[in-house]
């Protein structure tokens, strides 16, 4: 017997939940009761990889919700390893089980069996390629402690298993949104067993980050989610499009030739193993770092891009909170030989690529709002405002063009005093603050105090808007919804404050 079926053992256990599959029970950790590795859907694997998912089949026996799930097969990981390189069997990771196609797993926070509370389901990030809804900071536990939610996180199939586009070549004509399919089959979940967790199935706020938050994008576009989720928060991670058919086609078509499979013979796709698509994949992927494989708009399951050139009418009632951090991008140069140590003609160079002529104004611009810059942070205040800022004005510019439910736009600018300040506010780091995690979290947020002073402001603002669609909240002061007009935005920091129409020089830039 391991270690971890030894512990499991000792855990003080949940009475027994009649689900819509069958009879589960987790375990109490103090005013919690916790279900961890809860399965949603039948094995994708055989005859079901590559193909929408499907219930699982029914079971009679109790069966035990305490350990996490198998997360998804990631990108640059052997299948069977966990994101450390570890094997599921290796005694030193405990708790962390290896990757598998067999994936669909969700873990449920929530203080009591009976009730209706909101209903906060997180969709991770590492873009549509690798995460887990089993890492440390998505921990939902305290979330549920400090607003008497119930808290839910994701595993669900990524890269080539979840984005494969078959439906031009013989397969299922929805197989490229297979992974996005996993969440509607999660949210479905939630709408017929939530309230045996104790969750009101009328009051669910899909949240996410990164990918997490393009994931909240598509499916606002999605006619299978629609009405199974009733708010939704995009952090640093707009999903204004999705890929096209034609660039999924011919990602599949590179994959296929790579496997030595032709489009006829797409059964044997069942037989081979998930190492070697994984590695024909990561050739394609290497060759078209910008048409990877993420969610294509199929025409049936995505019918449109999610929010291009408007919003989604078919979401129209949701209401939205959108955001970004201020230096998102220093999450992902720091590990360039020359980070800190960028030049003025490094600098001139990077901006040119990422907005061509713009670029001379839109340093010019950013200089005057960081005086104190370097050209390392210069670097990533370019990339940041032409990537995540800059998408997620233009969501909340079209959401709110709707006139028909409000969108509320926020900007931390706090910054981790973690390796000398290096990072200043990078991507990732609301995280555990929204979550209320400061503690899981002190190697990326820092020691001492202020940490949790924002984790105070963000989570409560956070639970506010899930129980309300509103995030305001006594602590922060009035937070109007956005326009196009005034373009009112909270500003996370240690004495928050709202402005309007923040950085708006370097917005006209980009809009130009």
């Amino acid at each position: 017997m391991t270690d971890v079926q030894e512990a499991v053992r000792e855990l003080e256990r949940t009475q027994v939940v009649q689900t819509a599959n069958g009879p589960v029970r987790g375990y109490r950790e103090d005013v919690l009761q916790v279900f961890k590795g809860l399965r949603y859907g039948a094995a994708p694997i055989g005859g079901l990889r590559f193909q929408p998912p499907k219930k699982p089949r029914a079971w009679s026996e109790v069966a035990d919700a305490v350990e996490l799930g198998a997360p998804a097969i990631q990108g640059g990981v052997p299948p069977g390893e966990t994101t450390g390189g570890r094997s599921n069997a290796d005694p030193a990771a405990p708790g962390q089980p290896g990757t598998d196609e067999d994936c669909l797993f969700i873990n449920v926070w929530t203080q009591g069996l009976s009730g209706k509370r909101p209903v906060m389901v997180w969709l991770h990030g590492g873009g549509f390629s690798n995460g887990s809804g089993g890492a440390a900071m998505y921990d939902g536990g305290n979330l549920a402690r400090r607003g008497d939610v119930v808290t839910v996180t994701v595993n669900h199939r990524l890269n080539v298993f979840g984005y494969l586009h078959l439906g031009e070549l013989g397969g299922h004509a929805s197989s490229g949104q297979a992974g996005m399919l996993d969440i509607v089959l999660v949210l479905e979940w939630v709408r017929d067993n939530i309230a045996a967790f104790g969750g009101d199935p009328s009051n669910v706020t899909i949240f996410g980050e990164s990918g997490g938050g393009a994931k909240v994008s598509m499916l606002q576009a999605m006619p299978g989610a629609h009405g199974l989720f009733h708010k939704a928060i995009i952090e640093s991670g707009p999903g204004l499009r999705a890929v096209s058919k034609e660039a999924a086609t011919r990602n599949a078509k590179a994959v296929l030739d790579a496997l030595g499979v032709k489009p006829g013979e797409l059964a044997r796709l069942k037989t081979l193993s998930a190492a070697d698509i994984q590695t024909a994949a990561a050739g394609v992927a290497t060759a078209n770092p910008m048409q990877g494989f993420s969610p294509c708009v199929d025409g049936i399951a995505l019918p449109r891009d999610p929010f291009h050139p408007d919003a989604p009418a078919i979401s129209a009632a949701v209401p939205v909170m959108i955001g970004t951090n201020k230096d998102e991008a220093t999450l992902f140069i720091r590990a360039h030989p020359k980070f800190g140590e960028f030049t003025e003609d490094d600098l001139e160079k990077r901006a040119h690529d990422a907005v061509g002529d713009k670029a001379p104004a839109l340093v010019a611009a950013l200089r005057k709002l960081f005086p104190d810059y370097s050209p390392t942070h210069l670097i990533s205040a370019v990339q940041t405002a032409q990537g995540m800022w800059g998408g997620s004005v233009m969501l909340a510019e079209r959401k709110a063009a709707q006139g028909a439910a409000p969108v509320y736009m926020y900007m931390l600018t706090w910054e981790t005093p973690v390796g000398r300040g290096v990072l200043k506010c990078p991507h990732a780091l609301e995280i555990p603050l929204v979550f209320d995690n400061v503690e899981r979290a002190r190697d990326f947020v820092g020691r001492g105090d202020e940490p949790q002073v924002l984790a105070d402001q963000m989570s409560e603002a956070w639970l506010a808007f899930a129980r309300t669609g509103a995030p305001g909240i006594p602590a922060l002061p009035d937070w109007p919804a956005y326009d196009a007009k005034r373009r009112a935005t909270m500003i996370f920091d240690l004495e928050s404050s709202v402005a309007d129409d923040p950085m708006s020089e370097v917005r006209k830039i980009l809009q130009a």
